[in-house]
């Protein structure tokens, strides 16, 4: 996937992002009374446009979900069930490789609780969240609810009662609350890459559509399906007293086709709810038992077993085929479906699960695609019944398409195991041994091309044709292009199915094809550590301050954040630009100050913030304080040109910017006026 490059903000928009405190969301909040032991706890944000607030359902080694602490909940009441949130979005983050939930413009959070301590007169909720646009901010907000003494029902707003079932109305009241919000440090911690505004989620729905479409096609050419295509075609035109009647019912046979693909999706979104599949495809359990189903179907596939539905089930549904019009139709649809479903269930789940992730009306977008392809022959073939005889005959060949496709299936089961190591943090199943994996299973899919290896239901070849040759060249050739990837290869036609790099045993490959680093461990100042592409930094600040006095050199000061998407783009493709790179490595101290540090604080060293008025206790803190204190922002990445003594060199602070010309020539700024200065 291709990652987006944000358009250089002009100066005045920069001034806006990087010279004040941020705060994109805005906050209401209530209390609802539902009985008297029962209240639901109502928080309603606005958000800026543009600005992403993530969900507490993102999934981790992405942007910070939302945290809700119900600080005074101990003896005074408890929660029902976890707090349910208005409608969200899902989309892919290509830099984390996981996908992303997150609210747009406006957010609800609702939490029912039952008060157990009946003297309780107030409840306090604290959040904590993060919300990105080109920058990041870490929020947290404190909410104090007053319980309401209700001595008589009373009558409440259309508004008020939203998402309150009717029957509960009578004994409603609701009591608007004074939320204290205290802002503490908002630190940046990561930026999303994922599109965010319609066209997007347009151009979303699209690929699913085309690849839902494809796999229709696939499902076509496969032994369970291909040969009904003649079959079923030749009994509309011979049952039918007329070509056009033949015509019209091999329509309805395909319309009906799609009718029960996309019930199918409709079912799966209404049951599990959009945003419930978004959280089901990104939870581990759910990625290890899909792997599993897919290592299963992927085996019969490679003719292993058949799995098949109960047979009983394509009778009955075959009996009610001879009530004739279309409800009979409608009904050899079904068992078409049922029929074919050892070949098509494989695909099927596999792309519900995909359009799962994506969310809203995908599973139907999905299914639709799906059986437009799986349709369309049987309706063509019944217009233009010539071209039956153009199709090949059914052979040997279906089944290769089959262990084709089971192939496939292997490869993508160890994308879910992936995800799954991934969140958990294992490191089972690494960048180098995923790699490792696709290219024995792709070699092996290669060599099964060229006839080399049979499989049980394979018939005996004498030659292989042009076509399964060029198939199995392209393939061998996409195995070729995986190797290099052990060596630390981007391989960016694949970006988003391996581990990310920095999810590897060596950072830099096997063999660590980088051949080490010119600076080792023992050349480095004290408190200095290697930084991406080998820059020597500093993560204590003084430290670095009294490096470069005795080194005399300006000082880059770099608010970033271990998991800041921008940050790594800007290392990635502004600092790895060899003139910038140069400058960072001769002629300025690099200071990198992370704010999402959650290393703690000596006790000794932990204080109340003068400026925001929260505690810290952690690395991560102390910087993010620091940055809002001196600096007054709270975005990363966030960097400054400074002298020896801290006086800012540049006309201004510098925030996310790929135009590396720009960017060097505002690095150069500042360098240029400290050597005026010295």
């Amino acid at each position: 996937m291709k990652k987006l490059l944000f358009i250089l903000i002009a100066f005045l928009a920069f001034a806006t992002v990087n010279s004040q405190i941020l705060d994109p969301a805005k906050w209401t909040s209530k209390i609802e009374k539902k009985s008297e032991t029962n209240y639901v706890l109502v928080f309603d944000a606005v958000i800026e446009n543009d600005w992403h607030l993530y969900s507490q359902f993102t999934p981790d080694g992405g942007p910070l979900p939302l945290e809700i602490a119900f600080k005074n909940q101990k003896g005074n009441f408890n929660l029902v069930g976890k707090a349910k949130e208005s409608n969200t979005r899902t989309a892919f983050n290509d830099i984390f490789e996981v996908n992303e939930t997150f609210f747009e413009k406006k957010a609800q959070i609702r939490q029912e609780i039952v008060i157990t301590n009946l003297k309780l007169t107030e409840i306090k909720v604290d959040f904590n969240y993060q919300v990105c646009k080109e920058v990041c901010i870490n929020v947290e907000k404190n909410f104090t609810f007053k319980v309401p003494v209700i001595t008589a029902p009373n009558a409440i707003s259309s508004t008020e009662t939203a998402n309150i079932n009717p029957a509960d109305s009578a004994s409603v009241d609701t009591a608007e609350v004074n939320v204290n919000e205290t802002k503490a440090t908002q630190s940046a911690q990561k930026d999303v890459v994922v599109a965010d505004s319609k066209p997007t989620e347009q151009r979303g729905l699209w690929s699913i559509f085309f690849i839902a479409f494809l796999s229709g096609f696939a499902a076509l050419l496969t032994p369970c399906v291909f040969p009904m295509i003649p079959m079923t075609v030749s009994f509309f035109t011979k049952q039918s007293k007329t070509r056009a009647k033949g015509i019209s019912n091999a329509i309805i046979y395909g319309v009906s086709i799609i009718f029960i693909y996309v019930v199918l999706g409709l079912l799966v979104t209404w049951i599990f709810g959009a945003d419930a599949l978004n959280a089901l495809s990104t939870n581990v359990w759910f990625n290890i038992i899909f792997f599993i189903i897919l290592v299963t179907f992927a085996a019969s596939f490679l003719g292993a077993f058949e799995i098949m539905l109960p047979n009983s089930w394509a009778n009955k549904v075959d009996s009610q085929a001879d009530r004739g019009g279309i409800i009979g139709i409608l009904f050899m649809a079904l068992a078409l479906a049922i029929v074919s479903f050892s070949c098509t269930g494989p695909i099927v789940g596999t792309l519900l699960v995909e359009a799962a992730s994506k969310g809203g009306i995908a599973p139907v977008i999905g299914m639709f695609g799906f059986s437009l392809a799986l349709a369309l022959p049987f309706m063509l073939f019944a217009m233009f019944p010539g071209w039956l005889n153009s199709l090949p005959k059914s052979g040997g060949w279906l089944n290769t398409v089959k262990v084709v496709l089971g192939f496939l299936e292997l490869a993508l089961a160890f994308k879910f195991l992936s995800n799954a190591d991934l969140v958990l943090q294992l490191h089972f199943l690494e960048r180098e041994v995923f790699l490792a994996i696709w290219i024995a299973i792709f070699g092996t899919l290669a060599f099964y091309l060229f006839g080399k290896i049979t499989l049980p239901h394979d018939s005996p070849i004498t030659h292989i044709s042009v076509g399964r040759l060029s198939f199995g060249l392209v393939v061998l050739a996409f195995t070729i292009y995986l190797i290099p990837g052990l060596w630390g290869a981007p391989l960016k036609v694949i970006s988003g199915f391996p581990p990310p790099m920095t999810y590897s045993e060596s950072p830099y490959g096997v063999g660590n094809s980088k051949g080490g680093s010119a600076t080792t461990n023992q050349d480095l100042p004290e408190g200095a550590h290697l930084g991406p592409h080998d820059l020597v930094a500093f993560e204590d600040y003084d430290k670095g301050v009294a490096y470069a006095k005795s080194v005399n050199k300006p000082i880059l000061l770099d608010f970033t954040g271990y998991a800041c998407v921008n940050c790594r783009k800007m290392e990635d493709y502004v600092w790895s630009d060899p003139a910038v790179l140069k400058i960072l490595k001769d002629e300025i101290v690099l200071i990198s100050l992370y704010v999402d540090s959650k290393k703690e604080l000596p006790k000794s060293e932990q204080y109340i913030s003068k400026e925001t008025g929260k505690e810290i206790t952690s690395i991560g803190n102390k910087w993010s304080d620091f940055q809002i204190t001196k600096f007054k922002a709270n975005a990363q990445p966030y960097y400054i040109v400074l002298d020896t003594e801290g006086t800012m060199l540049s006309n201004k602070p510098e925030s996310y910017n790929s135009n590396i010309d720009e960017y060097k020539a505002w690095l150069r700024e500042g360098i240029d006026r400290f050597k005026k200065e010295n």
